[in-house]
């Protein structure tokens, strides 16, 4: 069935079906749920992009931590995060399994992560060392409590309906939410640290406000899904069984290599874009500008994304978009070099454009793949799946800030107080340009071969599940 014929058939059942508690007959979502569960992602979105954003500047240029033992910092939380996730996603399915729901994990991660997050940005002694220590724990228990939330949380896309159409339009309204997270993020983190007067003390009160805004969208979400049916079955699955049930499963890797390239590349910008605003464009306010202009266009963007898709296909529009973005990542390193406010910000909105369809398209595609590989292992287990899923995106965000650190460290930037920006080297300034542009670029273009290869393999996947369901 067509991208078209799934949604001519989810728009009948529309037209056609009495609507009993937000969900017509036949599975077609109302927009009260498509809200209950898309609300989630401003608070996943939120979490996602402010550490990305700020944390290394904030260790930085705020705490006077080097930029080795900033990105140390960074990255071994997350490194954490790797292992726990798969760990979380087959207790998800077990909890499935025994109740139906998966509500418990998200209540956990909805209520302990604000708490955790505003401490992050709380450090109370001024000492560089107390700090990087400080600030590594808070981000390690964060990180944590955030997997108890976005595991189960990705994982009832595949289990909110029946039809292909509507886990579509439930990622559409779920990209949009996180869009909205990002730019709450990138545009009120930055102002509202600015506008207490920077420091210690702005950081502290950032964390404060993000953290309960953030919890409030989880919250929300985590309440308003318990009527989503979980049922993983036919048993629980350990850990272990069930990630060797999942090895199999080529297509999802394929996708989850092309997603973990791109996410990278995205999370090397965040942590760059600070330093280019700052060194560059001499300007550090401009860092929520530039947010806001690679963000704002996806409220737009997504719609347009999803038209395109129904007429060309997903792949094809995935890979368009990958391929403009790594383009218009490059284009940036002489905008930026300049010092070219304007082109730098121009060339951002495009960025924009692609990132809603380098968000859209996978989280779409995720869900197919999990279904078509049920009946080759006679296993829904979302939550297994789920849990790598968000156990590479974790790797590849840490990474990224970790990789511009090291960037750093390698071309001798200098840290410093936030009231007083150091004076950088030419090959500092050098380096925090490359990092922030062509880096990003690179990344953007490995992704390109492990998508083709993705829609190779789900091709030669759904031909086994169809033989494999015609001998049965």
């Amino acid at each position: 069935m067509t991208a078209s014929e799934e949604d001519a058939r989810g728009n009948g059942a529309q037209a056609g079906g009495a609507v009993e508690g937000g969900v017509v007959d036949g599975g077609v979502l109302g927009r009260g749920r498509l809200l209950g569960y898309g609300v989630g992602s401003v608070g996943t979105g939120v979490f996602n992009a402010v550490p990305g954003l700020l944390l290394l500047y904030y260790l930085t240029d705020v705490l006077g931590v080097s930029a080795v033992i900033a990105g140390f910092v960074l990255v071994v939380p997350k490194a954490w995060d790797v292992v726990l996730n798969p760990v979380v996603g087959a207790a998800s399915d077990r909890e499935a399994v025994r109740t139906g729901r998966r509500t418990r994990l998200l209540l956990t991660g909805a209520v302990a992560l604000p708490v955790l997050f505003a401490a992050m940005f709380a450090v109370p002694v001024d000492s560089p060392g107390f700090a990087a220590v400080w600030v590594g724990l808070a981000f390690l228990l964060a990180a944590s409590a955030f997997a108890c939330f976005q595991v189960p949380y990705v994982a009832l896309p595949a289990e909110i309906s029946p039809l292909p159409a509507q886990r579509g339009r439930a990622m559409a309204w779920r990209v949009v939410c996180l869009t909205a997270g990002i730019l709450l993020a990138g545009g009120l983190a930055p102002a509202v640290a600015d506008g207490a007067g920077g420091g210690r003390g702005g950081y502290a009160l950032m964390g404060a406000v993000i953290g309960l805004l953030m919890g409030a969208a989880m919250l929300a979400s985590a309440l308003s899904t318990r009527w989503v049916p979980s049922s993983p079955g036919p048993r629980p699955l350990r850990l272990v069984d069930a990630l060797r049930t999942a090895r199999g499963n080529r297509p999802f890797f394929a996708l989850l290599g092309a997603y973990v390239a791109q996410t990278l590349a995205v999370a090397v910008m965040l942590a760059g874009a600070p330093y280019a605003a700052t060194y560059r464009l001499g300007d550090y306010g401009l860092t929520s500008v530039m947010f806001v202009c690679m963000v704002g266009p996806s409220a737009v963007a997504v719609p347009l994304w999803r038209l395109l898709a129904r007429r060309y296909g997903p792949v094809p529009c995935y890979t368009a978009a990958l391929v403009a973005f790594a383009l218009t990542a490059a284009a940036l390193y002489p905008a930026v070099s300049a010092g070219s406010t304007g082109a730098v910000l121009g060339l951002t909105v495009l960025v924009g454009g692609c990132y809603a369809a380098a968000q859209l398209f996978p989280l779409t595609l995720l869900p197919e793949t999990v279904h078509a590989d049920t009946s080759r292992t006679g296993h829904a287990q979302s939550g297994a799946f789920t849990g790598l899923w968000t156990a590479a995106e974790t790797g590849a965000l840490a990474l990224g800030p970790g990789a511009f650190a090291l960037i750093l460290a390698v071309t001798s930037f200098k840290s410093a107080g936030f009231d007083a920006p150091a004076d950088q080297s030419g090959s500092a300034l050098t380096g925090l340009t490359a990092g922030f542009t062509l880096l990003p670029a690179l990344l953007l273009a490995l992704s390109v071969p492990m998508l083709l290869a993705y829609r190779r393999l789900a091709a030669a996947h759904r031909r086994t599940g169809d033989t494999h369901r015609h001998a049965v």
